[in-house]
């Protein structure tokens, strides 16, 4: 007997015209949104159309083809340079593959997150990588599932059920504060913005595991704002304190960036009067002055293993799920000093 999954795949547009009680002509063109359908009419179709789950298939559509040779990557925000890099290794390997990506930015928005989805099951896309919005829920992982989608987790995990390449996110954060605790500090921070996540709550967790392994406080977390202009605004958070840090770590290197120039405008010398580590080493770190020492995630190897997980499911449907997580490599440069040298 059929399973219920397969049911629901096999809704066609017949099946809702009948439902609806008009012709498939008709219910073709309230698809078209042809203005030759009444309102009533077009209403009924499009309620059945939801009750059925019936999904237009764009690409099996135009390509009468049993795959359309594309996937859907949907990412929270196109203006951080680590997710350009993430999709450069996904790339690399869905062209190798002989596929063509499509790109989507979700704003870290689930709303938003679940509309572009939807138009990427619409394309008839043949998978999705996704860095799941913050606030995502495990159920919509199973929703998806429903719709015959295979689809892959990248950088945050919402769920063991599906496929997931990732980041020892705390390993990073135990090879930041054993750096700086070796150079002799002691008050380190940790600077942090933007929405919770489970790569937040790791980062979070690794940094407090790293320095209570050495007897010190994990109390001193920064929130700064998302903007660059505001982060630079906001170095005075670490300054203006009783018992001010001598070194603070990054979430990202966008922060990084950020109280690097906010220090500097302080009259603090990044590298001598203080000591700065950034997270994920994109190719900005090289470029700044002084040169930012950072943990490595090496994005686009992530890239790289989310864009085979999501090859091998297309290749084997029913294998179990996946995890590669990637291990982190501290890359020491110029903006971290001695203790004796960095205390304000």
């Amino acid at each position: 007997m059929p399973s219920r999954d397969q049911k629901k795949s096999r809704v066609t547009l017949l099946d809702v015209a009948r439902r609806a009680n008009v012709s498939r002509a008709t219910a073709s063109l309230v698809i078209r949104k042809s203005p030759l359908v009444g309102s009533e009419t077009r209403a009924r179709v499009e309620e059945v159309m939801r009750e059925l789950g019936y999904v237009y298939n764009m690409g099996a559509a135009r390509l009468r083809a049993e795959r359309s040779h594309t996937v859907g990557v949907i990412v929270p925000n196109l203006t951080n340079p680590f997710f350009a890099e993430l999709l450069s290794g996904i790339e690399a390997m869905i062209d190798e593959a002989g596929l063509v990506v499509i790109l989507a930015n979700s704003g870290d928005l689930p709303d938003r997150q679940d509309a572009v989805m939807q138009r990427m099951r619409e394309h008839g896309v043949d998978g999705v990588i996704l860095c799941p919005a913050a606030g995502t829920e495990p159920t919509y992982l199973r929703r998806v599932a429903e719709w015959n989608l295979p689809l892959v987790q990248a950088l945050r995990q919402i769920s063991d059920e599906a496929d997931y390449a990732g980041v020892d996110y705390a390993g990073g954060m135990h090879q930041a504060v054993d750096y700086l605790v070796s150079l002799g500090h002691r008050r380190i921070a940790f600077a942090v913005h933007g929405p919770i996540h489970s790569a937040y709550h790791e980062r979070i967790s690794g940094f407090g595991e790293a320095m209570q392994s050495h007897g010190l406080g994990a109390d001193m977390i920064i929130r700064v704002p998302n903007q660059l202009g505001g982060i630079a605004s906001s170095a005075n958070l670490l300054l203006n304190r009783p018992d001010p840090p001598t070194a603070v770590i990054c979430f990202n290197d966008v922060i990084a960036l950020g109280l690097s120039a906010g220090l500097y405008d302080c009259g603090v010398k990044v590298g001598s009067d203080f000591s700065l580590i950034g997270f994920d080493d994109v190719t900005d770190a090289e470029a700044m002055r002084p040169r930012l020492t950072s943990v490595s995630t090496a994005p686009a190897t992530i890239g790289n293993n989310a864009a085979r997980l999501l090859l091998n499911r297309l290749a084997d449907p029913l294998r179990p799920p996946e995890r590669i997580v990637q291990q982190t490599q501290l890359h020491i440069r110029q903006s971290c000093g001695p203790a004796m040298i960095a205390a304000v």
